[in-house]
């Protein structure tokens, strides 16, 4: 196959992302799995780097060989945009694709919570959300702000690297930037931010200290500022925020996180029964509560509070996964495999 045959093979299989590696045969993941690509042979590095030039422009295969790593986006046609990764390993080219649908989903089509539909018409604060990778959260970002686009008039900023959902304006208007196109760079295109009169900003990823402390201070301004973390938890999401900064800094970074912090959103994809997969999460509230452990340096505290708090909209993971597992959505295997306390889980399922 050629690559737009291997792309249109990853739209007609419902898979997630395409894997090119030389000295393996291109694969493809479904529902979370892995497997190779039917009737094709092992790639060579002479093939891979092909297959790769085939969409890459002089610009970017220029950038490519001088970092050896770029993030763009593809769209193909009018059946489905791609983030793609290209990187080398072993001295050979390499590339992850992972599938953008063109169709923004809903906050209903993803199976997400209600509870999501309370941030959208926040008019300042820091949502974020968290999660492993490949696990649902640019469509749980993009879902929300599309809600805010077809609901309310605003100016929504996004900073990404790269675009990967493409919205239209409704309500709203939209000014989409993507790293190294459209700016230098993700902090200096956070502080221009302010600039330029938006209402709400997106920003793709809190990489480093930099990027973490501008989006803090576009909340304290007076945005609603969306994000994502690598994190498993409300907690570690904290956590992981306060320990960027030196120590000099983190009282001060506990005080202003605790004002503008709205919700903590950790998601997993599960496999699902009888196939597929379900999302299974974790909702942290801004509560008067949670601001106050956060602002003492007291997020041990976080899930305690979580757990005592599920009238305000709070729940566990673990009691998610447990919810799941009793409506035969999920086995008890995969709930304890994806759960940070196993225990908890199997406690919660025999509870009646």
């Amino acid at each position: 196959m050629d690559i737009k045959q291997l792309l249109q093979h990853v739209i007609d299989s419902k898979a997630s992302d395409l894997h090119l590696i030389a000295g393996i045969p291109p694969a493809i993941r479904v529902d979370g799995v892995l497997s190779p690509v039917p009737g094709e042979g092992i790639l060579t590095p002479e093939a891979t780097a092909s297959l790769l030039k085939e969409f890459m422009t002089a610009e970017q295969l220029k950038l490519f060989a001088e970092e050896k790593e770029l993030d763009f986006s593809l769209s193909f046609s009018d059946k489905g945009r791609f983030r793609v990764n290209a990187y080398t390993q072993k001295s050979t080219w390499a590339a992850a694709f992972r599938l953008i649908p063109l169709e923004i989903p809903t906050i209903e089509g993803l199976g997400l919570p209600k509870i999501l539909h309370a941030f959208t018409p926040l008019k300042q604060g820091l949502v974020l959300v968290t999660g492993p990778t490949g696990h649902g959260k640019s469509s749980t970002l993009a879902a929300m702000i599309n809600e805010i686009n077809m609901t309310r008039s605003a100016h929504i900023l996004t900073i990404e690297d790269p675009i990967e959902f493409v919205f239209r304006p409704y309500k709203s208007i939209i000014s989409q930037r993507e790293a190294k196109t459209d700016t230098i760079s993700w902090p200096i295109a956070l502080r221009s931010a302010l600039r330029e009169d938006p209402d709400v900003v997106l920003v793709g990823e809190m990489r480093d200290l930099e990027t973490i402390s501008s989006a803090i201070t576009v909340a304290e301004t007076g945005h609603l500022v969306f994000a994502t973390l690598h994190t498993n938890s409300a907690a570690q999401t904290i956590d992981r925020i306060v320990d960027v900064f030196p120590e000099t800094q983190q009282a001060q970074v506990k005080l202003q996180l605790s004002n503008v912090i709205e919700a903590v959103f950790s998601q997993r994809l599960i496999p699902a029964l009888p196939k597929g997969r379900q999302v299974a999460y974790e909702v942290m509230l801004g509560t008067t509560a949670i601001k106050t452990a956060i602002r003492e340096g007291k997020t041990h505290q976080i899930g305690s509070i979580i757990e005592t708090s599920q009238d305000a909209g709070m729940t566990t993971l673990e009691r998610c996964l447990a919810s799941l597992v009793k409506a035969g959505r999920i086995t008890t295997e995969s709930a304890q495999e994806w759960a940070l306390r196993p225990e908890e889980v199997l406690r919660l399922i025999r509870t009646p």
